[in-house]
């Protein structure tokens, strides 16, 4: 009877032991993806100022879009959370769309190599922050999926491990670009 006892115990102690290992690779998991999502924001980061002075030689008269594009920038800079970067990133991503949008109405802006190369780095980088994104969002997933279930949620409670958010569009990254000159 001891035996059974000590069994129970030795199986409980390794199943804890085991889920909460488990809960800690995915955590950490999850602050690996958003580093690699980071590492991509601060590249298009980056990017911008030069693409913004490439894009004033061009359009003196176009200052108000010039001046979202860096204050979008400036936000994301000052962003001290996950959470601010999410926002930061979709005012940021809403002013670089409409500095893309200038090049149709300047034709020597639209055949500048300098802001053709800019905008090629910057779309690259735009399409790895997306991948980016999505790996994150799966593997905050499956974390969220481990905390929240059954029995795994017991020791997730015990040990205070908490939900993590999911990188999410904003409102303006949904709304379509308007562009007016």
């Amino acid at each position: 009877m001891v035996w059974i006892i000590v069994g129970i115990i030795v199986v409980l102690l390794i199943f804890i032991a085991a889920t909460y290992n488990g809960l800690v690779v995915l955590r950490n998991r999850v602050k690996d993806q958003w580093a690699q999502i980071d590492v991509q924001l601060k590249r298009r980061f980056d990017l911008i100022p030069n693409l913004v002075e490439t894009v004033k030689g061009y359009t003196k008269h176009e200052s108000e879009t010039l001046e979202n594009v860096v204050k979008a920038r400036n936000t994301f800079l000052s962003a001290t959370t996950p959470e601010d970067e999410m926002n930061a990133n979709g005012e940021l991503t809403k002013a670089v769309s409409k500095l893309f949008a200038l090049q149709e109405s300047y034709p020597d802006l639209k055949a500048n190599t300098n802001f053709l190369e800019l905008q090629e780095e910057l779309q690259a980088t735009e399409e790895k922050i997306a991948s980016a994104r999505q790996f994150y969002n799966d593997t905050v997933l499956t974390y969220n999926n481990k905390v929240e279930t059954i029995p795994s949620n017991i020791v997730a409670s015990l040990f205070h491990f908490k939900k993590e958010a999911f990188f999410e569009a904003n409102e303006t990254e949904r709304e379509n670009v308007k562009v007016q000159f």
